[in-house]
Protein backbone atom coordinates (compact mmCIF):
# COMPACT_ATOMS: atom_id res chain seq x y z
CA UNK A 1 0.00 0.00 0.00
CA UNK A 2 1.16 3.34 -1.12
CA UNK A 3 0.88 6.04 1.91
CA UNK A 4 4.23 8.52 0.95
CA UNK A 5 3.40 12.03 -0.04
CA UNK A 6 4.70 10.70 -3.66
CA UNK A 7 2.45 7.78 -3.94
CA UNK A 8 -1.43 7.29 -4.84
CA UNK A 9 -3.39 7.39 -1.75
CA UNK A 10 -5.83 3.96 -1.36
CA UNK A 11 -9.75 4.67 -1.76
CA UNK A 12 -11.86 3.32 0.10
CA UNK A 13 -15.78 3.58 -0.74
CA UNK A 14 -18.90 2.62 1.17
CA UNK A 15 -22.52 3.46 1.84
CA UNK A 16 -25.91 3.05 2.74
CA UNK A 17 -29.41 2.50 1.71
CA UNK A 18 -31.99 5.23 2.87
CA UNK A 19 -34.86 3.22 4.57
CA UNK A 20 -34.71 5.25 7.93
CA UNK A 21 -32.69 6.63 10.70
CA UNK A 22 -29.71 4.72 11.67
CA UNK A 23 -29.42 2.84 14.76
CA UNK A 24 -26.39 1.51 17.12
CA UNK A 25 -25.93 -1.60 14.99
CA UNK A 26 -25.00 0.55 11.99
CA UNK A 27 -22.37 3.13 14.37
CA UNK A 28 -20.62 -0.19 15.55
CA UNK A 29 -21.00 -2.40 12.05
CA UNK A 30 -19.54 0.49 9.72
CA UNK A 31 -19.63 4.01 10.58
CA UNK A 32 -17.18 3.38 13.64
CA UNK A 33 -15.05 1.64 11.00
CA UNK A 34 -15.52 4.71 8.76
CA UNK A 35 -14.60 7.18 10.96
CA UNK A 36 -11.03 5.39 11.41
CA UNK A 37 -10.84 5.10 7.69
CA UNK A 38 -10.82 8.70 6.88
CA UNK A 39 -8.38 9.70 9.96
CA UNK A 40 -5.58 7.60 8.17
CA UNK A 41 -3.63 9.47 5.71
CA UNK A 42 -3.31 6.19 3.58
CA UNK A 43 -6.85 6.78 2.26
CA UNK A 44 -8.79 8.70 0.45
CA UNK A 45 -12.65 7.57 1.70
CA UNK A 46 -15.83 7.99 -0.33
CA UNK A 47 -18.76 7.36 1.51
CA UNK A 48 -22.36 7.53 -0.12
CA UNK A 49 -25.94 7.18 0.31
CA UNK A 50 -27.37 4.82 -1.82
CA UNK A 51 -31.25 6.57 -2.68
CA UNK A 52 -31.05 4.40 -5.85
CA UNK A 53 -30.50 1.15 -4.51
CA UNK A 54 -33.54 2.10 -1.88
CA UNK A 55 -35.80 1.94 -5.47
CA UNK A 56 -34.70 -1.83 -5.81
CA UNK A 57 -37.05 -3.09 -3.48
CA UNK A 58 -38.82 -0.14 -1.92
CA UNK A 59 -39.74 1.44 -5.76
CA UNK A 60 -43.61 1.07 -4.96
CA UNK A 61 -43.47 3.87 -2.45
CA UNK A 62 -40.64 6.66 -2.30
CA UNK A 63 -42.53 9.05 -0.49
CA UNK A 64 -39.94 8.88 2.40
CA UNK A 65 -36.72 8.66 0.48
CA UNK A 66 -35.80 12.60 0.21
CA UNK A 67 -36.30 12.36 4.03
CA UNK A 68 -35.03 9.59 5.01
CA UNK A 69 -31.71 10.58 3.05
CA UNK A 70 -31.66 13.84 4.90
CA UNK A 71 -31.80 11.62 8.36
CA UNK A 72 -28.78 9.57 7.46
CA UNK A 73 -26.92 12.47 6.18
CA UNK A 74 -27.23 13.85 9.91
CA UNK A 75 -26.31 10.68 10.92
CA UNK A 76 -23.42 10.26 8.78
CA UNK A 77 -22.42 13.67 10.72
CA UNK A 78 -23.61 12.88 13.94
CA UNK A 79 -21.20 9.91 14.40
CA UNK A 80 -18.11 11.71 13.48
CA UNK A 81 -18.09 11.61 9.42
CA UNK A 82 -16.07 14.89 8.70
CA UNK A 83 -16.69 16.69 5.27
CA UNK A 84 -13.41 17.92 5.30
CA UNK A 85 -12.25 14.49 5.33
CA UNK A 86 -14.25 12.21 3.44
CA UNK A 87 -16.22 12.89 0.53
CA UNK A 88 -19.49 12.83 1.54
CA UNK A 89 -22.22 12.29 -1.17
CA UNK A 90 -25.58 11.07 -2.95
CA UNK A 91 -26.04 8.50 -5.46
CA UNK A 92 -28.86 9.88 -7.85
CA UNK A 93 -27.17 13.11 -8.58
CA UNK A 94 -24.68 11.77 -10.16
CA UNK A 95 -25.87 10.32 -13.43
CA UNK A 96 -22.49 8.74 -14.64
CA UNK A 97 -23.77 5.83 -11.56
CA UNK A 98 -26.16 4.89 -14.05
CA UNK A 99 -24.30 5.36 -17.33
CA UNK A 100 -21.55 3.12 -15.71
CA UNK A 101 -24.25 0.71 -14.77
CA UNK A 102 -25.57 0.24 -18.36
CA UNK A 103 -22.19 -0.45 -19.50
CA UNK A 104 -21.25 -3.08 -17.07
CA UNK A 105 -25.13 -4.48 -17.98
CA UNK A 106 -23.88 -4.88 -21.11
CA UNK A 107 -21.26 -7.66 -20.38
CA UNK A 108 -22.17 -9.43 -16.74
CA UNK A 109 -23.82 -13.07 -17.72
CA UNK A 110 -27.42 -13.03 -16.59
CA UNK A 111 -26.30 -16.48 -14.87
CA UNK A 112 -24.18 -14.39 -12.79
CA UNK A 113 -27.15 -11.98 -11.29
CA UNK A 114 -29.86 -14.99 -11.14
CA UNK A 115 -27.00 -17.58 -8.98
CA UNK A 116 -26.50 -14.73 -6.30
CA UNK A 117 -28.08 -16.51 -3.08
CA UNK A 118 -29.45 -13.34 -1.70
CA UNK A 119 -31.27 -12.84 -4.86
CA UNK A 120 -32.40 -16.33 -4.77
CA UNK A 121 -33.43 -15.82 -0.87
CA UNK A 122 -35.08 -12.89 -1.29
CA UNK A 123 -37.28 -14.01 -4.01
CA UNK A 124 -38.27 -17.08 -1.46
CA UNK A 125 -38.60 -15.46 1.92
CA UNK A 126 -40.53 -11.06 0.50
CA UNK A 127 -43.64 -12.19 0.01
CA UNK A 128 -45.20 -8.35 0.41
CA UNK A 129 -43.06 -6.94 -2.48
CA UNK A 130 -42.52 -7.92 -6.18
CA UNK A 131 -38.99 -8.36 -6.27
CA UNK A 132 -39.35 -10.25 -10.00
CA UNK A 133 -37.77 -7.11 -11.61
CA UNK A 134 -34.71 -6.29 -13.15
CA UNK A 135 -33.82 -3.20 -10.90
CA UNK A 136 -33.19 -6.00 -8.36
CA UNK A 137 -31.75 -8.46 -10.02
CA UNK A 138 -29.24 -5.93 -11.34
CA UNK A 139 -28.50 -4.42 -7.79
CA UNK A 140 -24.96 -6.16 -7.85
CA UNK A 141 -24.14 -4.83 -11.58
CA UNK A 142 -25.42 -1.54 -9.94
CA UNK A 143 -23.16 -2.04 -6.47
CA UNK A 144 -20.09 -2.29 -8.73
CA UNK A 145 -20.70 0.83 -10.62
CA UNK A 146 -21.10 2.72 -7.60
CA UNK A 147 -17.79 0.74 -6.49
CA UNK A 148 -15.32 1.15 -9.17
CA UNK A 149 -16.02 4.78 -10.73
CA UNK A 150 -14.37 5.81 -8.16
CA UNK A 151 -11.02 3.30 -8.92
CA UNK A 152 -7.78 5.54 -9.83
CA UNK A 153 -4.83 4.43 -11.72
CA UNK A 154 -2.69 2.65 -10.24
CA UNK A 155 -4.11 3.22 -6.53
CA UNK A 156 -6.05 0.21 -4.52
CA UNK A 157 -9.98 0.53 -4.20
CA UNK A 158 -10.73 -1.25 -0.86
CA UNK A 159 -14.38 -1.70 0.00
CA UNK A 160 -14.99 -2.38 3.96
CA UNK A 161 -17.08 -5.38 4.37
CA UNK A 162 -17.86 -8.11 6.89
CA UNK A 163 -17.47 -11.68 5.92
CA UNK A 164 -20.87 -12.19 5.02
CA UNK A 165 -20.20 -9.44 2.17
CA UNK A 166 -17.46 -10.93 0.92
CA UNK A 167 -19.01 -12.48 -1.93
CA UNK A 168 -20.92 -9.46 -3.34
CA UNK A 169 -17.11 -7.87 -3.99
CA UNK A 170 -16.06 -10.88 -5.42
CA UNK A 171 -19.33 -10.76 -8.03
CA UNK A 172 -17.77 -7.17 -8.56
CA UNK A 173 -13.94 -8.03 -9.16
CA UNK A 174 -16.00 -10.98 -11.55
CA UNK A 175 -17.59 -7.96 -13.61
CA UNK A 176 -15.12 -6.21 -13.98
CA UNK A 177 -12.72 -8.63 -14.93
CA UNK A 178 -15.29 -9.31 -17.88
CA UNK A 179 -15.39 -5.58 -18.58
CA UNK A 180 -11.54 -4.92 -18.89
CA UNK A 181 -11.45 -8.27 -20.97
CA UNK A 182 -13.78 -6.87 -23.72
CA UNK A 183 -12.45 -3.07 -23.34
CA UNK A 184 -9.14 -4.00 -22.50
CA UNK A 185 -8.04 -6.76 -24.58
CA UNK A 186 -6.65 -4.86 -27.55
CA UNK A 187 -5.35 -6.51 -31.21
CA UNK A 188 -2.12 -4.24 -32.60
CA UNK A 189 -3.60 -3.41 -35.73
CA UNK A 190 0.05 -4.26 -37.45
CA UNK A 191 -0.86 -7.82 -37.45
CA UNK A 192 -2.91 -6.86 -41.08
CA UNK A 193 0.06 -5.57 -42.53
CA UNK A 194 1.14 -8.39 -45.25
CA UNK A 195 4.32 -8.93 -43.68
CA UNK A 196 2.31 -10.70 -40.51
CA UNK A 197 0.38 -12.99 -42.30
CA UNK A 198 1.84 -15.96 -40.96
CA UNK A 199 -0.18 -14.96 -37.69
CA UNK A 200 -2.52 -13.55 -38.86
CA UNK A 201 -3.28 -17.60 -40.32
CA UNK A 202 -1.99 -18.56 -37.24
CA UNK A 203 -5.29 -16.70 -35.40
CA UNK A 204 -7.93 -17.19 -38.24
CA UNK A 205 -7.09 -21.05 -37.64
CA UNK A 206 -7.48 -20.84 -33.99
CA UNK A 207 -10.87 -19.72 -34.22
CA UNK A 208 -13.67 -21.71 -33.85
CA UNK A 209 -16.13 -21.79 -36.51
CA UNK A 210 -19.33 -21.12 -34.17
CA UNK A 211 -17.67 -17.57 -33.88
CA UNK A 212 -16.80 -16.46 -37.64
CA UNK A 213 -17.30 -18.43 -40.97
CA UNK A 214 -14.25 -19.93 -42.66
CA UNK A 215 -13.47 -19.48 -46.29
CA UNK A 216 -10.84 -21.42 -48.36
CA UNK A 217 -8.84 -18.17 -48.64
CA UNK A 218 -5.23 -18.68 -49.87
CA UNK A 219 -2.25 -16.08 -50.78
CA UNK A 220 -3.52 -12.94 -51.59
CA UNK A 221 -7.20 -13.08 -51.50
CA UNK A 222 -6.82 -13.75 -47.85
CA UNK A 223 -5.01 -10.20 -46.61
CA UNK A 224 -7.27 -8.57 -48.98
CA UNK A 225 -10.22 -9.57 -47.02
CA UNK A 226 -8.23 -8.18 -44.01
CA UNK A 227 -8.14 -4.82 -45.85
CA UNK A 228 -11.23 -3.87 -44.34
CA UNK A 229 -11.65 -2.36 -41.29
CA UNK A 230 -15.14 -3.93 -41.24
CA UNK A 231 -13.16 -7.31 -40.99
CA UNK A 232 -10.57 -6.10 -39.21
CA UNK A 233 -13.13 -5.05 -36.15
CA UNK A 234 -15.24 -7.89 -36.38
CA UNK A 235 -12.48 -10.53 -35.87
CA UNK A 236 -11.09 -8.73 -33.38
CA UNK A 237 -14.33 -9.23 -31.84
CA UNK A 238 -13.66 -13.37 -32.33
CA UNK A 239 -10.59 -12.88 -30.55
CA UNK A 240 -11.80 -11.22 -27.75
CA UNK A 241 -14.65 -13.78 -27.24
CA UNK A 242 -12.25 -16.54 -27.56
CA UNK A 243 -10.36 -15.13 -24.77
CA UNK A 244 -13.18 -14.38 -22.47
CA UNK A 245 -14.21 -18.33 -23.15
CA UNK A 246 -10.47 -19.66 -22.44
CA UNK A 247 -9.47 -17.01 -19.87
CA UNK A 248 -6.85 -14.56 -20.91
CA UNK A 249 -3.84 -15.51 -19.56
CA UNK A 250 -4.78 -18.81 -20.74
CA UNK A 251 -5.46 -17.35 -23.93
CA UNK A 252 -2.17 -15.70 -24.09
CA UNK A 253 -0.10 -18.64 -23.42
CA UNK A 254 -1.29 -20.82 -26.09
CA UNK A 255 -0.58 -18.26 -29.06
CA UNK A 256 3.30 -18.26 -28.89
CA UNK A 257 4.72 -15.39 -30.89
CA UNK A 258 1.45 -14.34 -31.98
CA UNK A 259 0.74 -12.92 -28.18
CA UNK A 260 2.69 -10.01 -29.02
CA UNK A 261 0.32 -8.86 -31.06
CA UNK A 262 -1.72 -8.37 -27.75
CA UNK A 263 -2.08 -5.77 -25.18
CA UNK A 264 -3.88 -5.64 -22.21
CA UNK A 265 -4.99 -2.82 -20.20
CA UNK A 266 -7.07 -2.31 -17.27
CA UNK A 267 -10.05 0.14 -17.43
CA UNK A 268 -11.62 -0.05 -14.58
CA UNK A 269 -9.82 -1.44 -10.93
CA UNK A 270 -10.78 -4.43 -9.43
CA UNK A 271 -11.76 -3.77 -5.90
CA UNK A 272 -10.36 -5.45 -2.84
CA UNK A 273 -12.50 -6.39 0.46
CA UNK A 274 -10.96 -5.00 3.80
CA UNK A 275 -12.15 -7.29 6.08
CA UNK A 276 -14.05 -5.74 9.08
CA UNK A 277 -13.94 -7.01 12.64
CA UNK A 278 -16.82 -6.05 13.73
CA UNK A 279 -18.34 -6.49 17.26
CA UNK A 280 -21.61 -8.66 17.96
CA UNK A 281 -24.86 -6.35 18.20
CA UNK A 282 -27.83 -8.26 18.99
CA UNK A 283 -31.21 -6.31 19.17
CA UNK A 284 -33.05 -5.72 21.67
CA UNK A 285 -35.13 -9.26 21.38
CA UNK A 286 -31.45 -11.61 20.65
CA UNK A 287 -32.13 -11.17 17.20
CA UNK A 288 -30.11 -9.10 14.45
CA UNK A 289 -31.16 -5.58 14.88
CA UNK A 290 -33.03 -4.00 12.33
CA UNK A 291 -35.54 -1.25 11.42
CA UNK A 292 -37.64 -3.97 10.33
CA UNK A 293 -37.57 -5.96 13.43
CA UNK A 294 -38.39 -2.83 15.67
CA UNK A 295 -35.58 -4.38 18.13
CA UNK A 296 -32.82 -1.58 17.34
CA UNK A 297 -32.01 1.44 19.64
CA UNK A 298 -31.18 4.74 16.80
CA UNK A 299 -28.25 7.25 17.43
CA UNK A 300 -31.65 9.92 18.04
CA UNK A 301 -33.34 7.96 21.06
CA UNK A 302 -33.66 9.74 23.84
CA UNK A 303 -32.77 9.16 27.42
CA UNK A 304 -36.48 8.33 28.62
CA UNK A 305 -36.77 6.16 25.10
CA UNK A 306 -33.75 4.28 25.91
CA UNK A 307 -33.99 3.04 29.61
CA UNK A 308 -37.96 1.93 28.41
CA UNK A 309 -36.75 -0.13 25.29
CA UNK A 310 -33.97 -1.97 26.85
CA UNK A 311 -35.99 -2.64 30.34
CA UNK A 312 -37.79 -5.45 28.25
CA UNK A 313 -34.65 -6.54 27.07
CA UNK A 314 -33.98 -10.55 26.56
CA UNK A 315 -31.84 -12.36 29.11
CA UNK A 316 -30.10 -15.46 29.31
CA UNK A 317 -33.35 -17.32 28.91
CA UNK A 318 -32.20 -20.08 31.11
CA UNK A 319 -32.46 -17.45 33.81
CA UNK A 320 -36.02 -17.98 34.74
CA UNK A 321 -35.96 -16.51 38.24
CA UNK A 322 -34.32 -13.80 40.01
CA UNK A 323 -32.31 -16.72 42.30
CA UNK A 324 -31.12 -18.70 38.82
CA UNK A 325 -27.27 -18.11 38.09
CA UNK A 326 -27.19 -16.81 34.73
CA UNK A 327 -24.58 -17.16 31.40
CA UNK A 328 -23.49 -13.83 30.60
CA UNK A 329 -21.72 -15.49 27.60
CA UNK A 330 -25.32 -15.83 25.98
CA UNK A 331 -26.63 -13.03 27.19
CA UNK A 332 -27.38 -9.74 24.80
CA UNK A 333 -27.27 -7.11 27.62
CA UNK A 334 -23.83 -8.50 28.57
CA UNK A 335 -23.00 -7.80 24.90
CA UNK A 336 -24.26 -4.02 25.06
CA UNK A 337 -22.31 -4.32 28.24
CA UNK A 338 -18.70 -4.89 26.48
CA UNK A 339 -19.99 -1.89 24.07
CA UNK A 340 -20.84 1.10 26.66
CA UNK A 341 -19.74 -0.13 30.21
CA UNK A 342 -16.08 -1.34 29.54
CA UNK A 343 -14.35 2.13 30.44
CA UNK A 344 -16.17 1.95 33.91
CA UNK A 345 -13.73 0.15 36.06
CA UNK A 346 -14.70 -3.39 37.23
CA UNK A 347 -18.31 -2.69 35.55
CA UNK A 348 -17.77 -6.09 33.40
CA UNK A 349 -16.49 -7.89 36.22
CA UNK A 350 -19.50 -6.49 39.02
CA UNK A 351 -21.99 -7.98 35.46
CA UNK A 352 -20.31 -11.19 35.25
CA UNK A 353 -19.60 -12.13 38.85
CA UNK A 354 -23.93 -11.10 39.80
CA UNK A 355 -25.03 -12.87 36.67
CA UNK A 356 -23.15 -16.21 37.63
CA UNK A 357 -23.97 -16.05 41.27
CA UNK A 358 -27.35 -14.17 40.78
CA UNK A 359 -25.89 -11.99 43.23
CA UNK A 360 -27.61 -9.40 40.69
CA UNK A 361 -30.91 -9.68 38.95
CA UNK A 362 -31.75 -8.86 34.92
CA UNK A 363 -33.60 -5.63 35.70
CA UNK A 364 -30.87 -4.52 37.85
CA UNK A 365 -28.36 -5.20 34.97
CA UNK A 366 -30.09 -4.13 32.22
CA UNK A 367 -30.56 -0.60 34.40
CA UNK A 368 -26.49 -0.16 34.54
CA UNK A 369 -26.00 -0.69 30.88
CA UNK A 370 -28.60 1.59 29.95
CA UNK A 371 -27.00 4.37 31.66
CA UNK A 372 -23.76 3.89 30.29
CA UNK A 373 -25.21 3.48 27.24
CA UNK A 374 -26.69 7.22 27.91
CA UNK A 375 -23.11 8.26 28.28
CA UNK A 376 -22.03 7.30 25.14
CA UNK A 377 -24.52 8.24 22.98
CA UNK A 378 -25.23 12.07 24.22
CA UNK A 379 -22.26 13.25 21.98
CA UNK A 380 -23.79 11.33 19.54
CA UNK A 381 -27.03 13.02 19.80
CA UNK A 382 -25.70 16.60 20.78
CA UNK A 383 -24.02 16.42 17.29
CA UNK A 384 -27.29 14.66 15.61
CA UNK A 385 -29.19 17.62 17.12
CA UNK A 386 -27.09 20.66 15.27
CA UNK A 387 -27.46 19.28 12.72
CA UNK A 388 -31.06 18.90 12.56
CA UNK A 389 -31.76 22.37 13.41
CA UNK A 390 -29.43 23.13 10.59
CA UNK A 391 -31.10 20.88 7.21
CA UNK A 392 -30.15 23.83 4.96
CA UNK A 393 -26.06 22.98 6.03
CA UNK A 394 -26.56 19.78 5.80
CA UNK A 395 -28.13 20.04 2.34
CA UNK A 396 -24.74 22.08 1.55
CA UNK A 397 -22.33 19.47 2.37
CA UNK A 398 -24.19 16.83 0.84
CA UNK A 399 -24.20 18.98 -2.43
CA UNK A 400 -20.60 20.18 -2.03
CA UNK A 401 -19.50 16.54 -1.55
CA UNK A 402 -21.86 15.36 -4.04
CA UNK A 403 -19.93 17.78 -6.31
CA UNK A 404 -16.72 16.42 -6.00
CA UNK A 405 -17.65 13.16 -5.62
CA UNK A 406 -19.00 13.67 -9.30
CA UNK A 407 -15.81 15.42 -10.85
CA UNK A 408 -14.16 12.10 -10.23
CA UNK A 409 -16.52 10.07 -11.65
CA UNK A 410 -16.78 11.92 -14.67
CA UNK A 411 -13.34 11.63 -15.06
CA UNK A 412 -13.71 7.69 -14.55
CA UNK A 413 -16.30 8.09 -17.45
CA UNK A 414 -14.14 9.85 -19.97
CA UNK A 415 -11.37 6.56 -19.52
CA UNK A 416 -14.41 4.49 -20.33
CA UNK A 417 -16.29 6.08 -22.94
CA UNK A 418 -13.14 5.76 -24.69
CA UNK A 419 -12.14 2.56 -24.08
CA UNK A 420 -15.78 1.04 -25.22
CA UNK A 421 -16.68 3.70 -28.07
CA UNK A 422 -13.65 5.29 -28.83
CA UNK A 423 -14.53 8.28 -30.57
CA UNK A 424 -11.63 10.29 -29.72
CA UNK A 425 -9.69 7.92 -31.57
CA UNK A 426 -11.82 8.10 -34.36
CA UNK A 427 -12.12 11.82 -34.40
CA UNK A 428 -8.30 12.08 -34.60
CA UNK A 429 -8.50 9.41 -37.32
CA UNK A 430 -11.11 11.70 -39.23
CA UNK A 431 -9.00 15.18 -38.29
CA UNK A 432 -5.83 13.46 -39.57
CA UNK A 433 -7.21 11.77 -42.99
CA UNK A 434 -8.84 15.58 -43.52
CA UNK A 435 -5.53 16.85 -42.98
CA UNK A 436 -3.35 14.78 -45.30
CA UNK A 437 -5.84 15.45 -47.79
Amino acid sequence: MTTGSEGKKSRVLSGMRPTGRLHIGHYFGALQNWVRLQNDPAYECFYFIADWHALTSDYADTSGVAENTLQIMIDYLAAGLDPAKSVLFQQSVIPEHAELHLLLSMVTPLGWLERVPTYKEALENVKDKDLHNYGFLGYPVLQTADIVIYSKEGAPLYVPVGEDQVSHVELSREIVRHFNGFFGFELDKVIFDPKNVKFLHFLYDLAPSSLIQKEAWGGRKFVEHFESVFNQVRFESVLKQMAAGAGYENFLDGLGEAARFFSFHKRLNEPDVMLTQTPRVPGLDGRKMSKSYGNAITLSETDEEIRKKTKVMVTDPARKRRTDPGNPDVCPVYDWHKLFSAEEPGRLEWVRQGCTTAGIGCIECKAAMAENLIKWIAPVRERRVKWENDPKGVLEILDDGSSRARKVAQGTMERVREAVFGWDKKRKEIGGSAAGA
